[in-house]
């Protein structure tokens, strides 16, 4: 049996802390004609809050899953059936090859910088370089979180350190209507790696590190390596009860397993190897496989030159220009060896000493 768990970190939040917090999103003056029915919003948001009331809107869960009249939220049971759907799309033969392009920079001309990033540039000649090798492309664009409304990451609550069970494939921490955490927009991104037989994923370095948008987007994916794809198995977050599960034995399904990748990493000083590296480790651990070295790319644009003419340095780099479309060609045509069962993991089929 586990040990108990621990308990005691978080703090309590009082009526008053909560109507301040909830009052901060109404301080535009536009909004004092109706202070009086944002007041019953805020008690009606603030019973629901005490109450927990984390899924209003519940369904049974039905057949194939472990406890058929479990009342799951019915919005991570639409978004498991999407899952469902674009994992039977993607191992069907017929349907054509689909490479997802990832822009990972906050940057873009819709949010305070007033202008386009080099990395949305990267992608756009990705783009056409996939598509002349005759794939699908879908693009994800992680820079609207900083230009559109109320849309959100919202972080990884760490689950999985208390028992691999616990974390949901897809996740279901999100969305919390109690708490106010809604607008989540993992349930799109997860559908769009899913579907994808490759991904290519672009980046700027912020500080030696990945940006903040794509590090959100990995911790939020964790619930890929090992899931629980069935709530009522855990009676959803009872988590004693993952645990014991977990002790008992935990298979740690890769439900993004067999994909290709590609990685274009650049910055203008330094940390675009270890950030590559990084994230080059983060992807084969989760099940996918590389498109080859021209498709893991770590290159300076502008080094040590002002950041008021990094485009300039771009538009005058061609050779980075091409080494980006040779990258996105590797990733499509990788995939189509894939598919037809040309590209092997020399490790596949042999048993894991450890299985975590």
């Amino acid at each position: 049996m586990p040990s108990p768990l621990r308990t005691g970190q978080a703090d309590d939040m009082t009526r008053d802390e909560f109507g301040a917090r909830f009052r901060q999103r109404f301080v535009d003056p536009a909004f004092d004609a109706e202070r009086e029915a944002l007041a019953r919003l805020e008690q009606i948001a603030w019973e629901a809050f005490h109450a927990g009331r984390k899924a209003p809107i519940t369904v049974k869960a039905g057949a194939g899953f472990a406890d058929p009249d479990y009342d799951l939220s019915r919005e991570w049971r639409d978004l498991r059936q999407r899952l469902d759907d674009a994992q039977a799309r993607w191992s069907n033969a017929e349907t054509p090859s689909r490479v997802l392009l990832i822009n990972a920079s906050p940057r873009n001309d819709g949010s305070c910088p007033g202008e386009m990033s080099k990395t949305w540039r990267l992608m756009k000649m990705a783009r056409a370089a996939c598509e002349a090798e005759g794939a699908t492309v879908d693009e994800l664009d992680l820079s609207r979180l900083t230009s559109d409304y109320d849309r959100h990451i919202h972080p990884c609550k760490g689950c999985v350190s208390t028992a691999m069970p616990l974390c949901h494939w897809p996740c279901s921490c999100y969305p919390n209507h109690a708490s106010g955490q809604t607008n989540d927009w993992m349930g799109d991104i997860y559908e769009l790696w899913v579907r994808a037989h490759g991904v290519l994923l672009l980046t700027p370095v912020h500080w030696y590190q990945a940006t903040s948008p794509l590090k959100l987007m990995m911790d939020r994916l964790v619930c890929a390596d090992g899931g629980n794809p069935d709530p009522t198995s855990t009676q959803g977050k009872k988590a004693q009860l993952a645990r014991e599960m977990e002790l008992k034995g935990w298979d740690y399904p890769k439900h993004l397993a067999g994909r290709v990748y590609g990685l274009v990493v650049h910055g203008d000083v330094a940390g675009i190897d270890g950030t590559r590296r990084a994230l080059s480790d983060w992807l084969d651990w989760m099940g996918l496989q590389d498109a080859g070295f021209g498709a893991r790319l770590e290159r300076y644009i502008g080094y040590y030159e002002p950041y008021a003419s990094s485009h300039d340095a771009l538009d005058a780099d061609l050779c980075v220009q091409d080494e980006v479309r040779r990258a996105a060609r590797a990733v499509a045509r990788s995939v189509g060896l894939m598919r037809a069962g040309l590209m092997k993991d020399g490790a596949a089929g042999l048993p894991q000493p450890r299985t975590k």
